[in-house]
């Protein structure tokens, strides 16, 4: 380990070459193995820390891997629709979802996007909750990076409460993050 990730510190860098490192195996993997990583996470974390505390961690993590994803993966010059094109595009290519914006308040900031297929919960069981806090704090962080603003993002439709896409209202906060 280096310094920075022993002080929690995080950098696109320590990703590392996957292409060098995985020469055989390729960069991709079953969203099984990404799953039984998560899900496990999750369980271990409300076991030490409680629900509403996994909650916050997991927002806070997907903002940190949105905020670093935008900066290193997508182009922040691009205008508002070439923007969204891009980070639709980007999300599908790595399997990540399929993004759509079903509004957008250009006065408000507020947004309203879904995810289908989504790679953290699309053909989970039923369990009447919202969990896609990652992806929450994922596309707050990609959207507050593009905008120069914080935004928040809520999921308010899941697979796993029975929904078929997943949804998320987006709204800048006031003040600072």
């Amino acid at each position: 380990m280096n310094d920075k990730q022993l002080s929690g510190e995080f950098t696109w860098s320590m990703l590392g070459d996957i292409g060098k490192g995985r020469e055989h195996l390729g960069e991709n993997m079953p969203v099984l193995v990404y799953r039984l990583f998560q899900y496990t996470m999750r369980a271990t974390l409300v076991r030490a820390y409680g629900k509403d505390e996994m909650i916050r961690l997991f927002r806070e993590s997907g903002r940190l891997a949105g905020e670093e994803f935008a900066k290193n993966v997508l182009d922040l010059q691009l205008d508002w629709n070439h923007f969204i094109a891009q980070m639709q595009s980007s999300l599908k290519d790595l399997q990540i979802g399929v993004l759509r914006f079903e509004e957008v308040d250009s006065n408000s900031g507020h947004m309203i996007l879904t995810v289908g297929e989504d790679l953290d919960c699309s053909g989970l069981p039923i369990s009447g909750e919202c969990v896609c806090n990652y992806d929450e704090g994922f596309l707050a962080g990609i959207l507050s990076v593009y905008t120069d603003k914080p935004y928040s993002a809520v999921e308010i439709d899941c697979w796993a409460r029975g929904d078929r896409v997943c949804r998320f209202e987006a709204d800048p906060k006031p003040g600072k993050d």
